[in-house]
């Protein structure tokens, strides 16, 4: 029996810098900020869950994947308030970016 799989929605809801990291880590000729693939409260609707949506950057799409399939096919995360939603983040943690994936139904 096939199961339902679901759009959802991607916020972006933070976009955070980690300066202390960057002038430990990073060579100094680095230009160094906020990601600028991104802006606070950008959202993507994702209709397609295995399709990367336009503009969204490989990076991010590669870490936060797993979380828009699990919600896609209908998957609730115990310890997360909101039923079909769950945050999720971009590994670069010298900028990473917090996003909040959820289910469309």
């Amino acid at each position: 029996m096939p199961f339902e799989v679901f759009d959802c929605k991607v916020t972006v809801l933070k976009r955070m810098v980690n300066q202390d990291l960057a002038e430990e880590y990073l060579d100094d000729e680095i230009n160094f900020g906020a990601c600028e693939r991104f802006e606070e409260g950008q959202e993507f609707v994702i209709e397609q869950p295995y399709v990367m949506p336009e503009n969204f950057c490989p990076w991010a799409w590669a870490d936060i994947r797993k979380d828009i399939l699990a919600i896609a096919t209908g998957s609730d995360l115990p310890w997360i308030k909101q039923r079909g939603a769950v945050l999720s983040g971009c590994t670069d943690w010298f900028r990473p970016v917090i996003f909040k994936i959820e289910r469309i139904e």
